[in-house]
C-alpha cells in the first residue's frame, strides 16, 4: 500500500481500568485511509477492550480518539456507526428470523411518506449493496438459513450501508472454513480498493502477512509498536508479542503424578478437531493452550459428553468410556467448569446453595425428596472451606463477585468427589486476589489426587500452574510440553505454527 495521507483515525494514550485491572496502559495507534491494519497480541493483551472503546461499548478513562481530524467520544455503538466506524464482532449481531435486507437496515428501515415501512425500497437498496460487493445473495433470504460466512457478508453489507469509512473485524475467520475465508478475504480487498480502511484482529499470522499493510502489536495492555508488514518476519512479530521467555512459576507439584486416569486416543469430530490424543494422571494439572478457534473448548466438551466423538476413544481408568451426555461423565466422576459461567455454569436467579448442590441432588435426597438439612450442611462446609464471600447461602448467586461465583462452581464439583476436573478459563473476569485463590485451590485439588485439565487464554496462567501443556492449533495437537520445556515463546510459536 502506498499512502502518504493523514491518518483517518488516531487513538492517543488510551487508558482503561476495570476493577483490579489496568486493561489499557496509554495505548496509541493510527489508521490510514485505504489500509488493512492488523491488530495483534496474545489473549488478554487488550485488543478487544481497545476496539470496544472505539465502537462506543466501553469508554476510556483517559486519552482521546481523533476521527477525521475531529476529537470524538462515542457514547453508544450507534454513534460510532453513524460516524462511519462499523465493528463486526466475533459473535455476529444478526437476527436469524429476519431477511438479509431487514438485517442490513435494522433500526433504520426506509419509510414511505405515510411513515410505513417501504419494503420495495428496502429490498432494492439492500440488493444494490450486495451486488456492489459482488455478494451472491438474495436480499429476501432469511439470514438464519445462511452459513456463517454469508451471515458475515450480511454484516459487511450492513456496515457499508452506513457510508462507512472504517470497518473493524474481530477474529472474523475463527468459525469459517478455508473456502469461506477465501471469500471473506476477497471482499476485504475490494473494500480496501474502494479507499476504505479495515482494522483486522486475528491470532493467525498467516492472515496478517497475507492481508495487512501495517501491524500494531499490543502486549499486557500496552502498545509495543506499529510496523509496515514488509519490515516484519513471523519470528520478529512473535518476539514483539511475547517479549521474553517466561518459565513456569512456583505452583507446580513437587511429587510425581500418580497413575494414568484418562486416555484420549485419536478422537475426532469433523469440522471441530482431528486425531486428538493425550493422557492425564492423578494429581496432575494438564494445561490446554492454543489460540481462539484452535479447538480447545470443543475437545473438553467432548470429554464431558456435551459433544459426541465420531472417531477414536476415551478411556477412564483403563476402561473405554462412552458418554452419551454429561450425566454419563458425572457418573464417571468427571466435573466440568465451562468457559461462560453465567450462561452455562450458573443459574443466576437461584441461590448459592441451590447452585452448589445441583449435580449432587440425587445423593442429597431420600426417595426422591430433597434433604434440605444435608444440602444446607454441604453448603456451609464449602462456603467455609473455599472462603466464599457471601452474606448467606440463600443469597442470589448473581449478586456475588466473579471470583466467588467461580468458587461456587468449583465447590459444586468438589461435592461429587471428582477424579477428573475440567476447567475452562478458570479466572476470566475476576480480580487479582481471587485469581490467586483459585490457583491455590486447583493445586490443592491436584495434591489430593484429582487430575485437572485446564484451558486458559492467559499464557502466564498456563505456565504458572500446569505440570504439562498440550498446545492445539487448528483443531490438532501441535505440541506436548513438560513444564521444564515450556516458555511463553515456545507455546505461542507452536500455537501460531511458527516453530524453528
Amino acid at each position: 500500500m502506498e499512502n502518504n495521507g493523514k491518518p483517518i483515525l488516531q487513538m492517543e494514550n488510551i487508558n482503561k481500568y476495570f476493577p483490579g485491572v489496568h486493561a489499557l496502559r496509554g495505548v496509541s495507534f493510527t489508521v490510514l485511509p485505504g489500509e488493512v491494519h492488523a491488530l495483534v497480541g496474545e489473549n488478554g493483551a487488550g485488543k478487544s477492550t481497545l476496539i470496544k472503546i472505539l465502537a462506543g461499548i466501553h469508554h476510556p478513562d483517559s486519552g482521546q480518539i481523533i476521527w477525521n481530524d475531529q476529537p470524538v467520544s462515542f457514547q453508544t455503538p450507534f454513534e460510532a456507526w453513524n460516524s462511519g466506524i462499523a465493528t463486526i464482532h466475533q459473535e455476529l449481531m444478526v437476527v436469524p428470523q429476519l431477511s438479509v435486507a431487514e438485517n442490513i437496515f435494522l433500526g433504520r428501515l426506509p419509510r414511505t411518506s405515510a411513515n410505513l415501512i417501504d419494503h420495495k425500497e428496502m429490498y432494492r437498496k439492500a440488493q444494490d449493496i450486495l451486488d456492489h460487493l459482488d455478494i451472491n445473495l438474495d436480499a429476501h433470504e432469511l439470514v438464519g438459513n445462511l452459513p456463517i460466512a454469508m451471515q458475515q457478508m450480511v454484516e459487511i453489507a450492513k456496515a457499508l450501508s452506513f457510508d462507512t469509512q472504517l470497518i473493524v473485524m474481530d477474529e472474523p475467520t475463527s468459525a469459517l472454513s478455508q473456502h469461506e475465508i477465501d471469500i471473506l478475504f476477497d471482499r476485504i480487498k475490494r473494500i480496501r480498493e474502494q479507499g476504505k480502511s479495515v482494522i483486522f484482529i486475528t491470532h493467525k499470522l498467516d492472515e496478517v502477512f497475507y492481508l495487512a499493510d501495517r501491524v500494531t502489536v499490543l502486549r499486557d495492555g500496552s502498545s509495543v509498536g506499529t510496523q509496515d508488514i514488509h519490515e516484519l518476519t513471523k519470528d520478529k512479530l512473535v518476539r514483539m508479542m511475547v517479549d521474553r521467555d517466561i518459565r513456569v512459576g512456583t505452583l507446580h507439584a513437587q511429587r510425581k503424578p500418580g497413575k494414568k486416569i484418562l486416555e484420549v486416543q485419536n478422537i475426532t469430530i469433523d469440522g471441530l478437531f482431528y486425531d486428538i490424543s493425550f493422557d492425564l494422571h492423578e494429581g496432575e494439572i494438564l494445561g490446554l493452550a492454543g489460540l481462539v478457534g484452535s479447538g480447545r473448548s470443543d475437545v473438553v466438551s467432548a470429554l464431558f459428553g456435551i459433544r459426541k466423538i465420531e472417531e477414536g476413544q476415551i478411556l477412564v481408568n483403563g476402561k473405554r468410556a462412552r458418554f452419551h451426555g454429561p450425566q454419563d461423565a458425572i457418573a464417571a466422576h468427571i466435573g466440568f467448569v465451562p468457559e461462560n459461567r453465567k450462561e452455562e455454569g450458573l443459574l443466576m436467579r437461584m441461590s448459592v446453595l441451590e447452585n452448589l448442590v445441583m449435580p449432587s441432588t440425587p445423593a442429597t435426597s431420600r426417595k426422591g425428596l430433597l434433604n434440605s438439612a444435608v444440602e444446607s450442611r454441604i453448603a456451609d462446609e464449602f462456603i467455609e472451606k473455599l472462603s466464599i464471600q457471601t452474606p448467606s447461602k440463600w443469597q442470589f448467586i448473581g449478586n456475588l463477585s466473579g471470583g466467588n461465583q467461580q468458587k461456587v462452581i468449583l465447590a459444586r464439583w468438589l461435592n461429587i468427589s471428582p477424579k477428573i476436573l475440567i476447567i475452562d478459563e478458570p479466572t476470566r473476569g475476576i480480580d487479582v486476589g481471587a485469581r490467586s485463590e483459585i490457583h491455590k485451590l486447583l493445586r490443592s485439588y491436584a495434591e489430593d489426587g484429582v487430575g485437572i485439565i485446564m484451558i486458559s487464554s492467559e499464557m502466564e496462567e498456563v505456565l504458572s500452574i500446569s505440570d504439562r501443556i498440550v498446545v492445539l492449533r487448528d483443531g490438532r495437537v501441535a505440541a506436548s510440553l513438560n513444564s521444564d520445556q515450556a516458555t511463553q515463546e515456545t507455546i505461542v510459536s507452536y500455537a501460531l505454527g511458527v516453530t524453528k
